[in-house]
């Protein structure tokens, strides 16, 4: 029986995170038919998902539609209906250095879940873009049919084929890119493979507070005080971390970003989450007990006096070293990865909360926090989308590098620009030849300038496929990605992706050949930021 593609546009993007949006509003504009699809039930990706306290780096950089994008957020700020929980004069300030809502910009960097995906359900709404939601790409071999280099089209797990003359990659872990065949990297390069300072294991560095070392804390592992024979606390691992530069196949830790209130009508007290362990904990205690106390540090502020929740300190919301298998898992596996992430998070905060061996002043500050009640409704007021924060990483025409990011070297054909520091989250919990614990892989690197976005870098090698982009699983080192991975750098990247998809169809030729020159001009009409 022929299968029969009821589902055909230009340009087919999979994945409904916040660059889907982006490009596909461009194609729209570019007067090209357009569909996003993809397993996603709620556009935006991390962006409507709780990241909104906005990893903007240089935002006079931020241009084109990303730029658009933070400039209708502040839009939906000008009205008082906006504030049920905040008077919205007490928000209009200057924090960190940073204005959380620009009125002499018009942009708004600081921003409510529900807010930001408004946003993108308006832009769908505008354009007429139609959406396929909860539909799953079959990774299998019948996945994606390609004739002569090209991408016909893709099937889903439902039996719903879809066809396009180009297609976009939008997904966090590139699933579309691996299924075509599209060569791929997982993990850390040694840092001779590209000859970078930061790649590879990076025991020994130490640059946030999300370590032992910094945090001057000297924390035993075993299960009873200075006795290995009794085996190690949870969240360790006995493996030997490596020695530095060396290539491994660990990848960052992920988290969710929580929405989180201490208004009290809005106020969601934790609960105690199925599969609750607490003795997942035991080292949290002892670093409790040290006298650490940054739990609250990474509480940032959002309108209507909630929070962008982000992980802070050696032990905090990220889950260090269990998603090693995430990015070529089978979705069954994901999923259980997903759910072990929930219980290990949502039991953190239920533990601060309640268990006595936290001390009573931190339990009685986080029982006045909760989650938001109007935030993910339907999920319990859980965000929906794990931080993926690093998967697979396509080996495209072009691979950018530390070298890129820090301008060691002219980056070839920018179409966007990034500005964000190289921030790699941690690895691994690992124990010292002292006999105390370390985290292991967290870096943060300034560049001294925003740096250009190379074309080659979203686009594969010319005798893999000839017109699928990759704006999100981009070609890049792990180090560069710490970089680049940043939610507006997404965006800009959606949208110049779709515009070189609109020249490679009108030029007749594959994503490789269009004419840069042609492209550049474009972009820059369309209020892309290309160099300094």
């Amino acid at each position: 029986m022929t299968d029969l593609i009821a589902y055909s546009a230009d340009i087919v993007i999979y994945g409904g995170t916040s660059l889907a949006v982006t490009a596909a509003v461009q194609a729209r504009r570019m007067d090209k038919s357009v569909l996003i699809v993809g397993p996603d039930e709620h556009l935006g990706g991390l962006t409507s998902s709780g990241l909104g306290w906005t990893d903007a780096g240089h935002q006079e950089v931020i241009g084109g539609l990303s730029r658009e994008f933070y400039h209708r957020i502040w839009e939906k700020y000008q009205s008082d209906e906006a504030w049920p929980w905040q008077e919205r004069s007490g928000f209009y300030n200057e924090e960190n250095g940073r204005k959380k809502i620009d009125n002499k910009s018009e942009t708004a960097w600081t921003f409510e879940p529900h807010i930001a995906e408004s946003v993108f359900e308006d832009w769908i709404t505008e354009y007429n873009i139609p959406v396929y939601p909860d539909e799953w790409l079959d990774r299998s071999l019948h996945g994606v049919e390609l004739e002569n280099g090209f991408i016909q089209s893709i099937r889903m797990l439902s039996g719903r084929i879809y066809s396009g003359k180009v297609f976009i990659d939008a997904t966090y872990e590139g699933d579309l890119m691996a299924t075509a065949g599209i060569s791929y990297h997982i993990g850390r390069e040694a840092a001779s493979k590209y000859e970078e300072e930061w790649n590879g294991i990076q025991t020994g560095v130490l640059h946030h507070n999300h370590n032992f070392g910094l945090a001057n804390l000297k924390i035993d592992p075993y299960q009873t005080s200075g006795d290995p024979s009794s085996g190690v606390l949870p969240r360790i691992t006995i493996e030997d971390p490596g020695e530095r530069g060396q290539a491994d196949h660990r990848i960052q830790a992920y988290c969710y970003r929580m929405c989180l209130t201490n208004h009290p009508d809005n106020r969601v007290p934790f609960s105690r989450p199925n599969e609750y362990d607490p003795h997942q904990y035991d080292l949290l205690v002892r670093i409790l007990e040290a006298g650490w106390n940054g739990t609250f540090t990474k509480f940032d502020p959002l309108p209507n006096q909630k929070t962008d929740t982000n992980n802070c300190g050696p032990f905090s919301t990220d889950n260090i070293g269990m998603n090693y298998d995430y990015p070529d898992a089978s979705y069954e596996r994901r999923r259980e990865i997903i759910a072990e992430h929930n219980t290990y998070q949502k039991g953190i905060m239920y533990f601060y909360a309640n268990d006595p061996r936290v001390p009573q002043k931190i339990r009685d500050c986080m029982n006045e926090w909760g989650l938001a009640r109007d935030e993910f409704i339907d999920n319990d007021h859980w965000p929906h989308q794990l931080y993926i924060r690093e998967a697979r990483r396509m080996i495209g025409s072009y691979i950018m590098t530390e070298h890129d990011v820090l301008s060691k070297r002219l980056v070839p054909k920018p179409i966007g620009m990034g500005s964000y520091a190289l921030d790699s989250h941690n690895t691994q919990r690992y124990i010292k030849p002292d006999g105390t614990v370390e985290n292991e892989g967290d870096v943060g690197i300034h560049p001294k300038a925003p740096y250009g976005i190379s074309y080659g870098s979203i686009t594969p090698q010319l005798g893999e496929c000839k017109n699928l982009l990759v704006p999100a699983a981009l070609s890049s080192s792990h180090i560069a990605f710490g970089s680049i991975r940043m939610e507006p750098v997404f965006m800009i990247l959606g949208q110049s992706a779709a515009t070189a998809a609109v020249h490679s169809m009108d030029e007749n030729c594959p994503i490789q050949d269009i004419n840069y020159s042609d492209l550049k001009i474009r972009l820059i009409q369309d209020g892309q930021i290309l160099n300094n």
